[in-house]
């Protein structure tokens, strides 16, 4: 069974009347594009030896003739042992991509990069956190060695050319493949792309041009700040290679609950217990707030579960005006023990209230903290 084979023209993308530059350059994109050492799909060499083939007639001036005179037939019948006969354009195409790919991690090693970030997690009171503080920690970080400047060397002496890749951070080997010779380069792995090599280590970082220290830092921490919050300290982190800018420090935030103040976004709740007598008649009580000590006035009647809201008595907004508001929450203690005293008032009391038992029809607390809350 005779295979049908592709027109050459339609193998390279090109039109009959392309130029021999134009098949060229579209041989070179395709080559990179199939080659089997880069290509690593099934088709991949069957394409590649397509496309030889094609190249290998079109790009003759004769053999291109026959073939747009007499088709396949004119070119030879088929695809040779002949067919790679260009394998120097092949090696110069793959030599120069590859020695560039190479060249340009070894630059990017060489080059200036950022040093990496550092977290750091502070823990902190629920007071510190609405009202802002001042903190103090200690961070452990890498240095530039102080003894050597960050050469790695000891001091009084130099690095030195590095003597396996001659100080070009890269290395060059011959490879054999079926598709004939090829050049590979990698990064030196003597030097690891820097092109020299300390021939005395500096004594305290070893040649590593770096040592761990310990900082003491300053973090200003903003009123309203909540657990997961993040502050940056720019420059703080890790230092730079090769001359880069260091990284930054994050200082992320988590703060211990208060005994009895609770946060909701910038909302403060707060509960409080009166007795029978308060919420019966109405009072003017003192309750607790970030601010000190309010007064509230409880009004006549007052059922448990009732809900206050103390304006712009909550936490700060985070670096903007304004602040959220205290809710209260009022509870009626029911007295467990009673004097002699306090049980012949109740009694009396219970005569006058009557005995009978009222269905609930107003909210009770939990959907009066959803509509206060929104939940």
């Amino acid at each position: 069974m005779t295979t049908h084979k592709r027109d050459y023209y339609e193998v390279l993308g090109v039109p009959r009347n392309a130029t021999q530059e134009e098949i060229k350059k579209a041989f070179r994109r395709l080559a990179r594009q199939y080659h089997p050492d880069v290509n690593k799909s099934p088709d991949a060499e069957a394409k590649f030896k397509e496309i030889n083939e094609a190249y290998e007639v079109l790009s003759d001036e004769q053999k291109r003739a026959a073939y747009d005179r007499y088709g396949h037939a004119g070119s030879g019948g088929g695809f040779s042992t002949g067919g790679f006969t260009d394998f120097a354009d092949i090696n110069d195409i793959f030599n120069e991509f590859f020695s560039g790919f190479a060249r340009a991690s070894a630059q990017a090693r060489r080059s200036p990069r950022r040093g990496s970030d550092i977290r750091y997690e502070l823990r902190i009171d629920f007071m510190e956190a609405v009202l802002g503080t001042q903190k103090e920690i200690e961070v452990t970080r890498s240095e530039t060695c102080p003894r050597c400047g960050g050469s790695g060397a000891e001091p009084g002496t130099t690095p030195v050319r590095c003597p396996t890749c001659n100080g070009t951070g890269e290395v060059r080997r011959v490879q054999q493949s079926i598709l004939g010779s090829f050049v590979s380069v990698s990064t030196c792995p003597t030097c690891n792309g820097s092109g020299e090599v300390i021939s005395v280590p500096c004594r305290q970082c070893g040649g590593r041009k770096y040592v761990r220290a310990t900082r003491t830092l300053v973090v200003n921490i903003p009123p309203g700040v909540d657990t997961g919050t993040q502050i940056r300290l720019n420059g703080e982190g890790e230092p730079g290679i090769n001359g880069g800018p260091p990284g930054n420090l994050y200082v992320v935030i988590a703060v211990n609950p208060h005994p009895y103040f609770r946060r909701k976004g910038d909302d403060i709740i707060v509960e409080v217990s009166i007795n029978v007598a308060q919420a019966a008649l109405g009072d003017e009580i003192e309750v607790p707030s970030v601010d000190g000590k309010e007064k509230l006035a409880i009004p006549p009647g007052t059922q448990s579960g009732t809900t206050f809201r103390l304006k712009h008595k909550g936490v700060p907004h985070l670096r903007k005006t304004g602040r959220g508001d205290e809710i209260v929450i009022v509870n009626v203690q029911i007295p467990q023990s009673l004097t002699p005293e306090q049980r012949k008032l109740f009694t009396e009391l219970a005569r006058t209230l009557g005995r009978e038992v009222v269905p609930q029809q107003e909210k009770g607390f939990f959907e009066k903290l959803r509509d206060v809350f929104g939940m």
